[in-house]
């Protein structure tokens, strides 16, 4: 999906956090020589040294090795030049450098280290309103350090119900608002979440065909995969915790959880505004690979030719094959999760095969629709009859390396190069 650079941008790469699409992320951006250098801040130490933590980078338990990643099973080993006093060491010839002295953003020494772009993907800090000298560190503390631009790999989050979204703040999803980011404008970027990337290309494609008039309502369900805040055995809950799920076995249970997706959708797609919406998720053991659940009600034109599975597949083979090209797979082959691992390197994979439909008539009364012509008299019928189509679709998803760290590291190079 990244065009692979003959030459690496000539600037440097910061990320804060090495968990989970910290550390893929320095995969994806070493793999595809986006940058000169990547110099990731963890603030504080890691293991024995710097071997402990180059070791934690080359391993991973879902994708396998770095060098297998990058070369297939023929790879030597590709961390070299490990320098434990400087903090620096060689990842397939890209310079790395790991910063461990600070654990707040205005404390990490960008500036010094010639750092102007930085992805913050430690999850810890998603209120943009929040200034930069806040006493438990936040976003803006990186522009303190000397950013220019940050991008962070999960949604704003504001604390303050009644705070508006800053206007140097955006929300984007590549390939379908990526153009809401002004470069003269915005210093804040959220690349929105994994769920909210797939969930956007599932419902432009079908909000495009009929419009956001003929949707009467849509819900969707993620089942997904294990995240890094779930507890691997069960554990007593924190002081005040509302949420006792959250505390419970990943290996042993299906989790009721919740997710931000709908919130986010609007942001991106602002068209969904104005359509009842409900998100919901489900947490499951599996390591990676996730499964959005979307149905969606359309008022329909016609019972004699009702909207049908066809219809709605062609939608969506249409949309993978033009303008989504890059970020949608259209497919009629039998998935299941393990399949989506690290591939493909998309946004969405719509699993065709799997679409239904069913069309209906509701029967609404006027009286109920209408309280004006009740007031006046001028009801000339008992019943107004409604064709509606119900659908549902299933898109598949790798929420760590193959779907959403793609699409965060388009996003990224793509700021870079309103940089340069």
């Amino acid at each position: 999906m990244i065009t692979i650079q003959n030459e690496p941008r000539p600037m440097k790469l910061g990320i804060n956090g090495l968990g989970r699409i910290g550390k893929l992320s320095l995969w994806t951006h070493v793999g595809n020589r986006n940058f000169s250098e990547i110099v990731i801040n963890i603030g504080r130490e890691v293991g024995q040294g710097l071997e402990d933590l180059a070791l934690a980078i080359e391993k991973d338990s879902t994708y396998g090795r770095l060098g297998t990643y990058l070369y297939g099973f023929r790879s030597d080993n590709v961390i070299e030049n490990l320098n434990e006093a400087s903090g620096t060491m060689t990842i397939d010839g890209v310079p790395v450098k790991i910063l461990r002295d600070s654990r707040d953003p205005k404390g990490i020494d960008w500036a010094g280290n010639d750092v102007r772009l930085v992805v913050d993907t430690t999850g810890v800090f998603r209120d943009p309103t929040e200034p930069g000298d806040a006493p438990r560190g936040s976003l803006r503390g990186h522009l303190e350090a000397g950013a220019e631009k940050v991008v962070l790999s999960a949604p704003f989050k504001i604390k303050d119900k009644a705070a508006d979204m800053p206007e140097d703040a955006v929300t984007t999803v590549m390939g379908i608002n990526e153009d809401d980011y002004v470069p003269e404008k915005h210093c804040l970027v959220s690349a929105a979440s994994c769920t909210t990337t797939c969930l956007s290309f599932m419902v432009k494609p079908i909000l495009d065909h009929f419009g956001a008039d003929r949707i009467l309502s849509a819900s969707m369900v993620t089942v997904h995969a294990a995240t890094g805040s779930q507890q691997v055995l069960d554990r007593l809950p924190k002081s005040g915790a509302t949420d006792l799920r959250k505390n419970r076995s990943i290996f042993n249970n299906i989790i009721l959880t919740s997710t931000g997706a709908a919130k986010a959708l609007s942001l991106v797609i602002p068209e969904m505004k104005s359509i009842g919406f409900i998100a919901e998720s489900v947490r499951v053991p599996t390591s990676t690979g996730s499964l959005i659940v979307l149905v969606l009600t359309v008022q329909d034109e016609s019972l004699q030719k009702p909207i049908n599975r066809n219809i709605i597949n062609d939608i969506y083979r249409q949309a993978a094959e033009g303008p989504m090209k890059k970020y949608l797979i259209y497919s009629e082959k039998q998935h299941v999760s393990s399949d989506i691992i690290g591939t493909p390197a998309a946004a969405c994979l719509i699993e065709g095969e799997e679409t239904h439909t069913r069309t209906a008539v509701i029967h609404i009364d006027p009286r109920s629709a209408c309280k004006a012509l009740e007031e006046s008299n001028e009801i000339i019928c008992d019943s107004i009859q409604v064709p509606v189509t119900q659908m549902v679709v299933y898109g598949w998803y790798d929420n760590e390396l193959g779907s959403y760290t793609n699409m965060l590291a388009e996003r990224v190079t793509s700021i870079a190069d309103s940089m340069i």
